[in-house]
């Protein structure tokens, strides 16, 4: 049974954003753990979505977790809805200007270095936490306007972004610092002195409509709203969503800016494409593709209370601690990695990487990566479940930044 926002958490919400953190860890250690077996051709190429070089295993691998980032914002903008109706909104204005601002220094300190262990920061990387930083800023201005009016900015932008794509609108507006910031960039570089430089990976843009939708969402969870009306506005909604997707994609008209296509290699490929959406930035089908099945996983959730709920709660419930923790966890086992597998001082630095301690053959297989990736999981959970007692038991101001 659901219990009032104003009470405690919705355990649903914390259900849901806990799983997706756990697979979001698969995707982090792939990116760090994960060597292709350069023998094998389908497997010649570390882009898991290289319709060429990919294969199943490795691809879903990597289609997985790209549910993580829109669910997780999403529901981000759901907790700040349920937060307001604890606060004033000039109270939660504050609050999210002040904690956007601590996650874009979070991400360019703390998060860089978990990424990198470039005790230099010769690289500062832009990634979800300052789009998420970013768009709390936002959110905080956009909360004084009315709720239809916070939903329609949503929409619009979600909807309606790809519209950027077309050549002739995107031409004069792409190769700027701003423009990559706002929506265009793909990993872009920028240098800032002779040896040091900022790749920003997340445009704001869109992750900013995808909060707002999720905190037009959290109307949904008011204190005395109607569970049962609540699960079925979610599962229709979420099917819908889901639905229209499917068609969208199929027309190849709208939508994201890479068509799916027959493939070469066969029927299942083609299927790989059509499932292959660009993420950087996130295209309007990116984000139905993943939210619509969120809010029919929302819908079920709050009738599941069984071991597995439990222990996702645990992670939900924290997600900033584990989220910091997962990247040094992963980096860390990458060094004992290093060392076992023969590595020497002088491999720390490669050419060819901004992260320290990945040459070029270090890690394992896909199998291996799975491994590395549940050992992690099960050493994180013992640390998240004594920091969420921590933070049940006490109130702290900067409790609520973590």
């Amino acid at each position: 049974m659901q219990t009032s926002p104003t009470k405690t958490r919705i355990q649903s919400i914390d259900v849901l954003r806990g799983l997706v953190m756990v697979i979001m860890a698969l995707d982090h250690v792939r990116d760090f753990i994960y060597k292709a077996d350069l023998t094998k051709a389908a497997d010649a190429a570390l882009d898991p979505t290289n319709m060429k070089t990919t294969f199943p295993a490795l691809f879903f691998t990597r289609w997985v977790t790209h549910f993580c980032a829109p669910i997780f914002v999403f529901l981000a903008g759901t907790s700040i809805y349920l937060m307001s109706q604890k606060m004033t909104k000039n109270e939660l204005s504050v609050f999210l200007f002040k904690r956007g601002i601590f996650l874009i220094l979070l991400e360019v300190t703390i998060v860089t270095f978990g990424w990198s262990f470039n005790p230099f920061f010769n690289v500062f990387i832009l990634q979800v936490i300052w789009a998420i930083g970013i768009s709390m800023i936002l959110l905080g201005f956009v909360i004084h306007l009315r709720y239809k009016i916070i939903f329609a900015i949503g929409l619009l932008i979600v909807v309606g972004h790809n519209i950027l794509d077309i050549p002739s609108i995107a031409a004069p507006l792409k190769g700027t610092l701003l423009s990559n910031l706002v929506y265009f960039t793909n990993f872009t570089f920028y240098t800032i002195t002779t040896n040091h430089l900022v790749i920003v990976a997340y445009a704001f843009l869109p992750w900013a409509g995808v909060m707002m939708l999720g905190y037009c969402m959290g109307k949904l969870y008011e204190k005395n709203s109607n569970d049962a009306l609540r699960r079925t506005i979610l599962l229709k909604l979420g099917l819908l969503i889901t639905f229209a997707f499917i068609l969208i994609r199929l027309s190849n008209l709208y939508g994201d800016p890479i068509p799916w296509s027959t493939q070469p290699r066969g029927p299942v490929f083609t299927f790989l494409s059509f499932l292959n959406l660009n993420k950087y930035p996130p295209s309007f089908l990116f984000i139905a593709m993943t939210i619509g099945p969120a809010m029919v996983s929302l819908s079920f959730l709050e009738k599941i209370q069984n071991s597995f709920t439990n222990t996702m709660n645990v992670f939900g419930k924290v997600p900033m601690l584990y989220y910091v923790l997962h990247l040094y966890f992963i980096h860390v086992g990458l060094v004992v990695i290093f060392f076992m597998q023969g590595f020497s001082v002088e491999n720390i630095i490669s050419s060819s990487n901004p992260f320290y301690f990945k040459p070029n053959g270090i890690g394992f297989g896909l199998v291996g990566t799975y491994i590395v990736w549940i050992v992690i999981v099960v050493i994180l959970y013992p640390l998240c479940k004594k920091y969420s007692e921590y933070k049940s038991t006490h109130k702290q101001w900067w409790l609520s930044y973590l």
